[in-house]
Order: structure tokens, then sequence, then C-alpha cells
């Protein structure tokens, strides 16, 4: 493997070109642990050699964060601050670009109250959902990438020495960014065009329903008229190509929020804002979550649930074969966005409006009644395995397998 300056440079490189693609004159807004401070700057200075106009860190410490769970009022918890809200939407209108470096620590909040989090973290979902929809409606450029912090690479690499710990996260991340390759930019060229046909076969399909099924899994999901397969990425309002999730093998769809009825289980750990939830499982009826349970963390997925009435709806589902290259690392990373690229896996709450004809210019109201889901939250879940079939219905009723044993059919 090449020196690994060389290859923090080439996955530098890749974020800035490929995962927001800034332009000249572009703003970027990068949110970054303190712990990647490095990295970062390395960002900051690849953005400006890309003619970004001004590039604001934000810097994040999730031990400050705890601080506030642990010393703050209750009442204090559902304060979020207009001005950071508005600050965010400002931004977008401006058609800035934004990056984060997210890898919340799976154990950040073990033994804070459930309550609490899903308190602060509702009250910043209201205040920032004008630029939530910036994003979802992919108005704006937008994406997630990750860097190794020391809580997370102990979780992960735990079963390593603790000095091999970080080294091997960067490993991981390099490969499955495919940063490892001669040219990772071309590479994510070819892999983009891959998903992109992927998607296309299923759109061309114009499935009605899929039937999901595996261990404690037998679900129905039923489409809306006018569903989108999307994949790789998109195009930002002013026609920019951007990645949103760095790595992602995933294509992903919008189910019917009232069409969706039996019961699906979880096959990875959920890392739920700092909390874990493990051996999920979910009963719905009519597109509703009906019942529930987990081996641990049920109170947190009870406090997810009570977020809005959307949060009982599923708004995305999403395609991966078991064999993707992430999958085949064998660990589990305690990453939705990572865990959710090496499996099948659903979302509770919003839907992507973009994921439906004309969706990014319909209103809340628009979206429901085409059977859309709308919600504060978007929270991924995995159901993938190598025990996972899909069937799905034609038009003219015909049933066809479309995953079979985890992977394509």
């Amino acid at each position: 493997m090449e020196a690994f300056e060389v290859l923090l440079e080439k996955y530098a490189e890749l974020v800035i070109r490929v995962g927001v693609n800034i332009q000249p004159g572009q703003n970027l807004m990068l949110t970054a642990p303190l712990e990647t401070v490095d990295f970062a700057r390395m960002l900051v200075a690849k953005a400006y050699d890309a003619g970004a106009k001004y590039v604001h860190v934000d810097w994040e410490d999730e031990q400050t964060t705890r601080i506030r769970y642990e010393r703050a009022s209750d009442e204090s918890l559902s304060y979020y601050p207009q001005w950071l809200a508005d600050m965010a939407e400002q931004f977008g209108e401006e058609g800035g670009a934004i990056l984060r470096i997210k890898v919340p620590d799976p154990e950040l909040f073990r033994g804070i109250p459930s309550s609490k989090v899903s308190t602060a973290v509702r009250a910043a979902a209201r205040a920032r959902e004008k630029h939530s929809a910036q994003t979802r409606n992919n108005r704006i450029t937008w994406s997630l990438i990750k860097a190794p912090t020391k809580a997370w690479a102990d979780k992960v690499f735990a079963d390593l020495p603790e000095a091999q710990r970080i080294p091997a996260m960067w490993e991981a991340v390099f490969q499955m960014n495919r940063v490892d390759r001669e040219d990772p930019i071309a590479a994510w060229r070819e892999h983009i065009g891959q998903l992109k046909e992927k998607q296309e076969q299923m759109n061309a399909k114009r499935y009605k329903k899929l039937h999901y099924r595996a261990p404690g899994t037998d679900l129905l999901v039923e489409l809306p008229e006018g569903y989108l397969w999307l994949g790789g990425g998109d195009n930002n309002a002013a026609g920019d190509y951007f990645v949103a999730n760095m790595p992602t093998e995933e294509i992903y769809s919008i189910p019917h929020r009232n069409g969706v009825n039996g019961t699906v289980a979880s096959t990875m750990p959920l890392n739920l804002n700092g909390q874990l939830v493990e051996g999920l499982t979910l009963t719905f009826k009519d597109g509703k979550v009906v019942s529930y349970d987990a081996k641990s963390g049920r109170e947190h997925m009870e406090n997810l649930l009570s977020t809005d009435e959307g949060a009982t709806h599923l708004g995305e589902i999403a395609l991966v074969p078991h064999d993707s290259p992430i999958s085949r690392l064998n660990r589990i990373f305690y990453n939705t966005g990572i865990d959710e690229n090496a499996s099948c896996h659903f979302a509770l709450g919003s839907a992507y409006p973009v994921n439906i004809e004309g969706g990014a210019k319909l209103s809340k109201e628009e979206l429901l009644a085409r059977g859309a889901n709308v919600s504060l939250t978007h929270v991924d879940f995995m159901i993938g395995s190598a025990e996972l079939d899909i069937d799905g219905e034609l038009p003219d009723g015909t049933i066809e397998p479309v995953f079979r044993q985890g992977n394509w059919a």
C-alpha cells in the first residue's frame, strides 16, 4: 500500500473534487471533530485549491456535548439557537456546500437518559427544518464522510492492540472509498456509472410491491405512483453533481407511507445519536409501526418513534448486495453511514422528496398525498444479510426475484 500521507492526500482530493465537487467561487462549511484536525486542514487546503471563495470550519467535541447532557437543566435541552439555524439556512440560500466528517462515538451517551438526548435532537431538528429541506431536496451540495477518532476505532477494532486501531480504521476508510486505487477519482466515476446502471434497470421494472423475506422478516412494501430509484450522486439546484455519502454502495427509493405490512428484523446494531440499539424488530400495519422490541436500547427506539407521527412510518428503502466491498470487510462499524452500505436497509422518518417525480417542488401536504412520508427525523436501520430474499411484483401481477441470498438475482 502507498505511504499513508499519499493516501490521505488522495482521499482529501477525492472528497473535494467528487464528494462536494467544489466549484470556483463557492463557499464551503466543514463540520469536523477536533481529533480530525490534520485531515480537516488538508480538506480546507484542497477546497481553496479547487477555487472555494471561503471555507468555514465548525469544530465538534463530543465530550463537550456529553457535558451538556450531564450538567444542563432538562428545560435547556429543548433550546436550540435560532441564529445557528438561520446561519445554516442562509449559507444554503447562497449556494454553499456542506461537508461533514460524521463519526459519532457509539458509546457517547452511555448512562445518559434517552429522553434527554431525544429532547435535544428534536429541538435541533425543528429549528433546522428549512435547512434540512435544502439538503433532502438536493437544492444544495452536501456530503458526509468518515475519518477515524479514538472512541470509534476503539469500538470497531477492539480485537486489535490499542496502537493498531486508528491505523486499521484509516486502512478501512481508504479501502471502502477506493482511495487505494491508482486513480481514486476515475474509480469513483466507474463505480457511480455502475450504480446508475442498476438504478435505471430498477426504474424500468416499475415494480408495484417488494416482498422481503429473511429470518425474522416477512414484509410487504408497496411503492407509490411515480417513485424513482436513485444512487451514486445527484445534481444540486445549480446542476453541479455531488455525492452525498462517501462511501456509497446503495440504490434507494421511497415506500408508500401507508403501504408497509408485516415484520422486519434488523441485522446490525444501530448507533442512534450515540446510543446503541441491538436486535431491533418492528411490525407494521398499513404503513405504521404497531409494535416493536429490541434486545437492548428499546427505550432509545421509544423516544425516536415519539418524535412525530411520521417517525412511525418508513421514508426510504435501499438495496445493497451482501457482497458489497464494505460487507466483505466483515466488520460492524457502528456507523450508519458505513453499515448501511454493507446491507439492505430501511429508514424511519422523512422520505427524500427527490425519490418521487417532481417531489422537490411539492409541499408537505402534497408529498403526503402522493404517499411520501414527512417527518423531522430520518434514521436508517440495516436489514440485509446472506439470507435475505426479495421478490418484486410487476404491474401485470407477475412475481419475479430481485434478491436471492442477499445479492442481486
